[in-house]
Parts: structure tokens; C-alpha cells; sequence
């Protein structure tokens, strides 16, 4: 007669497999993160104003240069510059589709008045029923809130 050999069972688990897998995708993010940052450089005006409260849609941004070119966070490349009858158009068709979106303005403090105007002005003729202005609240001394400067 055959003895049967008693196989013990094995309690320890090999994780080698999984860290060559977890390192892979580590670097994986690693180097896909920086790609999906976007945006365009602006230097935002400082100043004194109340937080927006979380919102659950997300903003639409109409982003104005110091050279006054127009960038919109929606569409195929938000960090190519658009024409004023694009700004129209897209921003129609957002809010056309969600009313309820909020819209802003992200204007770099060098940038003509007027073209900050326009822009809001493309915003409302799109059917936004307010439009909100993004500023940087950081680096803000005394006199730069609003208080008058001691003499």
C-alpha cells in the first residue's frame, strides 16, 4: 500500500509580487502627475473677500492673461487661448446644459481693465446670472486689508 503524504498547508503569504507591482505603478503616477497639472499663469490681484463654499458643481473659469487672451477650463485644451466668440459659444452651451454653474473670473492683475470687462461681459451675454472674481488671498499685509494706514 501507497502511504498518502500529508501536505502541511502553507499560512504565509508572498508578497513580492504585489510590491513589484504596487513600485510600478508608483512611478507610473510619478511621472503621468506633472502632465495633468494645467493651467494658465496669472497673478492674481490681492484682496479681502469671503471664501466660496463648496459647491457641488464645478466653476466654469474664464481665465484672462497679461497679454488679455481668454483661456476657459472646459474643452479639448484649456490652456489654448480662445476667441471671444468661443468664450460665447462654450459658455452658452455649459450653462445651457447646467444653469446652475457657477461662473468666474480668473484675470491676472496686469491685464487691462477693459479686457476684464469684456470678458465678464461675454460671461453674461452666455446667460450666466452673476459672475464671481477669483482673487489670492495669500501675502496680504494690513494696510493691503482694508485698514487705513496709521499716521
Amino acid at each position: 500500500m501507497a502511504r498518502m503524504k500529508k501536505h502541511r498547508l502553507m499560512s504565509e503569504i508572498n508578497v513580492v509580487p504585489y510590491i513589484d507591482v504596487m513600485l510600478v505603478l508608483l512611478i507610473i503616477f510619478m511621472i503621468t502627475a506633472p502632465l495633468l497639472t494645467q493651467g494658465i499663469q496669472v497673478d492674481l490681484p490681492k484682496a479681502v473677500a469671503q471664501p466660496i463654499e463648496n459647491q457641488k458643481d464645478e466653476p466654469l473659469v474664464l481665465s484672462i492673461d497679461k497679454e488679455g487672451r481668454f483661456f476657459l477650463n472646459i474643452g479639448d485644451k484649456p490652456e489654448a487661448p480662445v476667441e471671444d466668440s468661443v468664450v460665447l459659444e462654450r459658455v452658452s452651451a455649459v450653462l445651457r446644459r447646467n444653469p446652475e454653474t457657477p461662473v468666474l473670473v480668473k484675470g491676472d492683475q496686469n491685464v487691462p481693465y477693459g479686457r476684464v470687462v469684456i470678458g465678464a461681459s461675454l460671461l453674461q451675454q452666455a446667460g450666466a446670472p452673476k459672475v464671481g472674481f477669483l482673487t489670492d488671498p495669500k501675502g496680504l499685509e494690513d494696510n493691503d486689508r482694508g485698514r487705513r494706514p496709521r499716521r
